[in-house]
């Protein structure tokens, strides 16, 4: 059916581009004094908020844990209530059952895929203590309408923006505009560390409680302390967690931050490529872009419209797999998850997502990307799609 494929070797969906100066700054971090709680990760943190704009920023040890981190400095616990989109990964609404917290989903809007405001305002209740926007595939949520929400039932804001880094609203950068805001450094996303993940705020209060989270509760600000024993002395004043990230890591962030916006500008480019090839295909439908903000394109997610294919998702999957094209889908309706079902979730609680979740591909979007991998995914697209029309 396929004959020779357009590929001869697998293309992923997403992967990373490390170079010699990444190397180099890793080695140099080997060949110091500290390998973990020394300078580069104080560096780094610094240097993020310099680029998005806020005042603060503490690393963890990934993203998961960053967010676990922001709704513990939020005061999130048994019985509060936390909205977010069920159109994202599973840590987006772990990170409140990690608080004793419910995960409340909205429902998203059809263009955009983004959590829709008008379903953010039917699931508050009086238990409602914060709303997690995700910004899914890089394109901001629509962060005014969300915030007129938060402000009307003084709720508290944490953007998960781990596919967002780079990312603007209203010309401002993501990072530097809600209570917190969550970035992500696994392989896939905009700059890696292997693993890590960050929090950007402008609240100090919410900053002295994520860097006493991430490092066990514990304190060594005398001027925190109940006691003082001497210069040794520490306090642990609440239950956290180890969550830190090294400096060989924050080294590799660090150099990688370097390239960022020449990696957004390739991201951008490959996007460009693609929508110029398919927006006459009326068999998929390209992303929707809001003109409002910028996306940071981590994904570059068509929709299949299945009227008009003899085939399902599953069917063009496959066949795009058998021309080493690595597809992949973004994401499960979190709920839909086997755990959830368990909690009492059941199906049909966001019929906007469901049905997207049906009809979704995600192709390979990366900066290592050359512009042949960019036209093999194209013709292998064009090539999948001819052999499922209806016409």
């Amino acid at each position: 059916m396929y004959n020779r494929p357009i590929r001869d070797t697998y293309l992923p969906y997403g992967r990373q581009w490390i170079d010699d100066e990444d190397i180099d700054s890793v080695v140099n971090v080997l060949k110091g004094d500290y390998l973990t709680t020394g300078p580069f990760v104080s560096n780094f943190e610094q240097e993020i908020a310099n680029y998005v704009g806020a005042k603060y920023a503490v690393t963890f040890s990934n993203g998961t844990a960053a967010l676990h981190g922001a709704c513990f400095a939020a005061g999130i616990g048994n019985g509060d209530e936390v909205i977010t989109t069920p159109l994202t990964f599973a840590a987006s609404a772990n990170c409140v059952l990690y608080q004793g917290g419910q995960p409340i989903f909205a429902d998203i809007d059809e263009k955009t895929y983004n959590i829709d405001p008008k379903e953010i305002e039917k699931k508050i209740t009086r238990k409602t203590k914060a709303i997690i926007p995700v910004h899914f595939t890089g394109q901001p949520a629509p962060l005014d309408e969300i915030y007129e929400i938060a402000k009307k039932h003084n709720l508290i804001i944490i953007e998960d923006a781990a596919h967002a880094l780079g990312a603007t609203y209203k010309q401002k950068r993501i990072g530097s505009i809600s209570d917190m805001t969550m970035f992500s450094f696994h392989p896939v996303k905009h700059i890696t560390s292997g693993e890590g993940g960050i929090i950007t705020t402008n609240n100090k209060e919410y900053y002295n409680k994520l860097l006493q989270f991430r490092s066990h509760g514990i304190t060594r600000d005398s001027s925190k302390m109940f006691e003082n024993h001497g210069p040794w002395y520490y306090e642990m004043h609440f239950l956290g967690y180890n969550y830190r990230i090294t400096d060989i890591q924050a080294a590799l962030a660090s150099s990688q931050l370097k390239k960022l916006d020449k990696f957004l500008d390739l991201r951008k480019k490959y996007v460009s490529m693609y929508n110029e090839a398919f927006k006459k295909i009326t068999e998929i439908s390209i992303p929707n872009q809001n003109e409002n903000s910028s996306s940071s394109w981590h994904l570059y997610v068509i929709r299949l419209n299945l009227e008009q294919l003899t085939g399902n998702r599953k069917d063009i999957y496959n066949a795009l797999f058998q021309e080493n094209i690595g597809v992949n889908v973004h994401y499960i309706p979190v709920y839909l998850l086997p755990y959830y079902q368990e909690l009492g979730y059941q199906q049909g609680l966001c019929p906007n997502a469901e049905k997207l979740y049906e009809e979704i591909l995600t192709l390979p979007l990366f900066p290592a990307m050359s512009e042949k991998d960019v036209n093999d995914v194209i013709q292998a697209i064009k090539k999948v799609i001819s052999l499922y029309t209806t016409n």
